[in-house]
């Protein structure tokens, strides 16, 4: 018997429940554990530390995430695609005190030694990505390597040119006037001092959202941590790009290190640790990218310095003994990861042409 219904055409329509398919978008999305961290402690910490909303409280959460933030992106761009780097928190001590020494006891200019202490920087990144490209071991190992050789040549050498852990006394050097307007401006609105390092974490990020969503180079990024061996065999320049982003990471490092030599007139080693390399790297995951790699954001990973930022100020402000920020930072991190394994369990589901 032939129906007498005839096909419907138009729109096509969905029995899946309206909120499931919201939720299904939403999980689409990379910043998603970050915004759920953000609204978690807000709520926790504003009836508690209502100052966090002054000036004075704003200004010291946007410095903190600022400095994490600039780090954290460029951080999680290599998770994006499947690498990880220790080492640039080692490599901001290093650039700094490289343009320092070159001040202080060669006699240099400011930019001149900022433009060697960058060179140096991208030096450590293109070995790191050398290595990684060409040996085939885990980067993780690297720049752990990295990271160890640049920390004792970096306590050695103070020491040997030096003298001391400290090199100060930058001010009167030539260009740092200029050096200060550029990294070390402030404005003061009410009892806040907002710092250029907030535009420099704004202008990190927004650079970072265009090359990920707009350009060929984050097609790549994207495509190495996905699948890396089907994007070499399509041509995607997978080596390219991965040397690139051990640079990125590099870079981002050294303008860290400058932020803070300008800010402070001088350079101080000490026994530095992975702490700060480990930040950035929970700032990333908390922000959205998947340790597996192929899946993440920069605005995701700004938002997950702000996430940071706003729990180490909330528990000083609110009166909180300080070693409950680590456990908060690790529920915190514990939700994104479980909820970061739900968008990796759904992107296996998904079918791939």
């Amino acid at each position: 018997m032939i129906s007498e219904r005839l096909p419907a055409f138009g729109p096509v329509t969905s029995d899946e429940p309206r909120t499931r398919r919201w939720l299904v978008r939403a999980l689409a999305r990379p910043s998603l554990p970050a915004l759920v961290g953000l609204a978690v402690v807000l709520a926790v910490f504003l009836p508690a530390a209502p100052d966090l909303l002054s000036s004075g409280g704003l200004a010291s959460v946007l410095d903190t995430a600022a400095l994490l933030g600039i780090g954290g992106v460029a951080v999680g761009l290599l998770l994006i695609a499947g690498q990880f780097d220790l080492s640039i928190g080692v490599v901001a001590v290093a650039g700094a005190l490289v343009t320092a020494l070159l001040v202080e006891h060669a006699g240099w200019g400011v930019w001149p030694a900022l433009l060697a202490s960058l060179g140096l920087a991208l030096l450590v990144g293109l070995v790191n990505g050398f290595l990684v490209v060409n040996t085939g071991l885990p980067s993780f190992l690297v720049t752990l390597a990295t990271f160890l050789v640049l920390q004792g040549t970096t306590q050695a050498g103070v020491e040997a040119v030096a003298g001391s852990a400290r090199v100060s006394g930058l001010s009167a050097a030539e260009g740092w006037p200029s050096a200060s307007a550029v990294f070390g401006s402030t404005l003061l609105l009410g009892d806040g001092r907002f710092r250029v390092s907030l535009l420099w974490w704004l202008g990190v990020t927004a650079l970072a959202t265009w090359a990920l969503w707009r350009t060929p180079f984050g097609n790549a990024v994207f495509a190495c941590g996905g699948a890396r061996r089907a994007a070499r065999q399509l041509g995607v320049p997978v080596a390219r790009t991965t040397v690139g982003l051990f640079c990125l990471t590099a870079t981002a490092g050294w303008l860290i290190g400058t932020l803070g030599l300008v800010r402070l007139g001088g350079v101080q080693v000490g026994a530095a640790g992975l702490g700060p390399a480990v930040d950035f790297v929970v700032v990333a995951v908390i922000g959205g990218c998947l340790l597996t790699g192929g899946y993440g954001s920069a605005v995701g990973t700004a938002i997950g310095a702000l996430v940071y930022a706003v729990a180490e100020h909330g528990i000083g402000l609110a009166g909180w003994d300080p070693p409950w920020f680590r456990a908060l930072l690790g529920v915190l991190l514990l939700l994104a990861l479980l909820t970061n394994g739900v968008v990796r369990r759904r992107l296996k589901a998904a079918p791939r042409s």
